[in-house]
């Protein structure tokens, strides 16, 4: 059932539809709304030509595999990948599980947030659930049929819709401000993302009254995320959930159904022609990397490009060269290595 309904960018503001829940002055969020051009604009992506079963380089490096993190060590310049798999979710609400990934790339902010982590903080968003504040009774006004007064924040004429990363975060707000007629609700990113870009905002204000954990993410951005995200989330859903012995099975299903990837593309040397990256393991396995959105790779700040592989180009690229082990989905975290043996469903494709 839709919690939201839509707004014009042209109505006027009502009350009894978003509640202000704080003020926010000129400089005092840490990303200004308009967002900077290197976080909110994906870079162009090279030319089509580019193929991806010849010139691989190693894009991320290669070191011993430990538990915690995927079988290669990240270029001196980028951030370190994250852990194969999501933490589980504390319920600091009971009843509703706390996104722990949004959280912890929140976390990471500390002063002015840098553009990888903004765009770590938005790849994150792209899975799972958000909480959202409500005045009121939430439950007893979706019985009445009611639109649901969202809290909101302002800076000068802009409007900016509250969302949490958990409980905590929320009740934080709360002890902020003394209002506590009001209820939280968890609630899918992408219906949100909507209901903003719907509506006269200027963007989502994430976690606010968690001092520098918190940040800003223009419209400008949201766009081009909801714009390049796969529908269904269906491969970030998977890979943040809990680890099954079905999980590999669904993530190739959705690949086979199309799911959108990508590839990182660079230059081997300056003036050298495109590579696509790979990873290597200390033994010299290989491992393809794919990403379920541009962020994926953006966040990683490596200075790759995303490039689109389309399901025939991915599944040739599988069958023609057999020295690959497989593919590596997703190197910032949570990821997955998926071999040979389980994409078998992808190479059959190239047949």
């Amino acid at each position: 059932m839709a919690l939201f309904s839509r707004r014009n960018k042209s109505d006027s503001d009502d009350a009894s539809v978003d509640r202000p829940d704080t003020t926010i002055e000129p400089g005092e969020q840490p990303v200004d709304p308009a967002g900077p051009s290197d976080a909110a604009e994906v870079p162009a992506a090279p030319t089509p030509s580019v193929t991806i079963s010849t010139s691989s380089f190693r894009g991320v490096g290669a070191a011993p595999e430990t538990p915690s993190t995927p079988p290669v060590a990240a270029r001196p310049s980028a951030r370190q990948p994250g852990p194969m798999e999501a933490p589980e979710g504390h319920e600091s609400i009971p009843g509703l599980r706390d996104n722990a990934l949004l959280a912890i790339a929140l976390a990471e902010i500390t002063g002015q947030p840098e553009s990888v982590q903004l765009l770590n903080v938005a790849r994150q968003l792209l899975q799972g659930h958000v909480f959202l504040r409500v005045k009121g009774d939430a439950r007893a006004l979706l019985a009445e049929g009611k639109d649901l007064p969202l809290a909101i924040a302002t800076r000068g004429e802009e409007q900016l819709v509250l969302a949490y990363s958990s409980g905590q975060a929320l009740s934080k707000s709360v002890e902020a401000d003394g209002d506590r007629d009001t209820s939280a609700m968890g609630q899918p990113v992408l219906a949100l993302i909507r209901h903003v870009l719907g509506g006269p905002y200027a963007g989502i204000v994430l976690d606010p009254a968690s001092g520098d954990a918190r940040a800003v993410l223009p419209s400008a951005l949201l766009e081009r995320m909801i714009g390049e995200a796969d529908e269904q989330l269906r491969i970030k859903t998977a890979l943040s959930d809990k680890r099954t012995e079905t999980t590999a099975s669904t993530i190739v299903d959705a690949i086979v159904a199309g799911a959108p990837l990508w590839i990182a593309v660079n230059q081997t040397e300056e003036g050298g022609a495109m590579g696509v990256a790979e990873s290597r393991s200390a033994t010299g396995e290989r491992f393809l990397e794919v990403f379920s959105h541009p962020l994926e790779l953006l966040a990683l700040g490596r200075g790759d490009q995303p490039l689109p592989v389309q399901l025939p180009q991915l599944a040739k690229a599988l069958a023609s060269d057999e020295g690959l082990t497989g593919l590596l989905v997703d190197a910032a975290g949570p990821w997955i290595r998926l071999s040979r043996e389980e994409l078998a469903p992808v190479i059959a494709l190239a047949e």
